[in-house]
């Protein structure tokens, strides 16, 4: 019997964050995951203003999917005027054309929220969005009203939602809150704080997560 093909998650970053240091700190887990999963990581489309803890070097400038204030984002803000969620969500559909076929998302913080939004799009049919679950880690609901749209319905897309108990970036009550946004959601909890965590209960969730959707095994 042939062997199935490793699944493939296009990998959305955190704020302040850029593809290559999300692939930095996703060593762990792309270890834990190597044979089943292989994650793609993309860049964000808006460079924020350089600050002092960044790369002195300043050739991988932070980056954000969307602002809730002028080069600002606060998770918790309810922004009147939140800008440049389009052209990430054009960003996204971009990547997911140009270099799939993709099976799912995987976000980190800001990332996570995105993919959120993503799969709601997709839950109702968007055809820019061909993915079929997302796993968001740190994730949360975004405040700003023009957003609201996005979680008015029940979002029927399998996720698996990863909780820090101790995160003091993302608190863990705002991932939950994402969670109930969807139906069925997995939640997976851990003592840690704000990363992607990828320790053996961590790593047999994601496992048993993923073998849902393995290629060639049905769906």
């Amino acid at each position: 019997m042939a062997e199935a093909r490793p699944l493939r998650l296009l990998a959305l970053h955190g704020y302040r964050q850029s593809a290559r240091r999300l692939r930095q700190r996703t060593g762990a887990l792309r270890k834990a995951l190597r044979g089943r999963a292989e994650l793609v990581a993309i860049d964000a489309p808006h460079p924020l203003p350089a600050g002092a803890e960044d790369d002195p070097d300043g050739d991988d400038p932070p980056r954000g999917w969307w602002f809730s204030g002028p080069g600002t984002f606060e998770a918790g803000e309810a922004a009147a005027a939140p800008a440049g969620l389009e052209e990430s969500l054009s960003a996204v559909a971009a990547a997911l054309a140009e270099h799939g076929p993709f099976d799912g998302l995987l976000g980190f913080s800001q990332g996570a929220a995105l993919a959120a939004m993503v799969c709601a799009l997709r839950a109702r049919g968007d055809p820019r969005f061909p993915v079929a679950f997302a796993v968001l880690v740190a994730g949360f609901a975004s405040r700003a009203p023009a957003h609201g749209h996005f979680y008015r319905e029940p979002i029927a897309l399998p996720t698996l939602h990863v909780v820090g108990d101790t995160d003091a970036v993302i608190a863990a009550p705002l991932s939950r809150e994402l969670a109930q946004c969807f139906v069925e959601p997995v939640v997976l909890t851990h003592p840690g704080g704000h990363f992607i965590p990828a320790a053996a209960a961590q790593k047999k969730a994601y496992l048993e997560f993923l073998e849902r959707f393995c290629p060639g095994q049905g769906q």
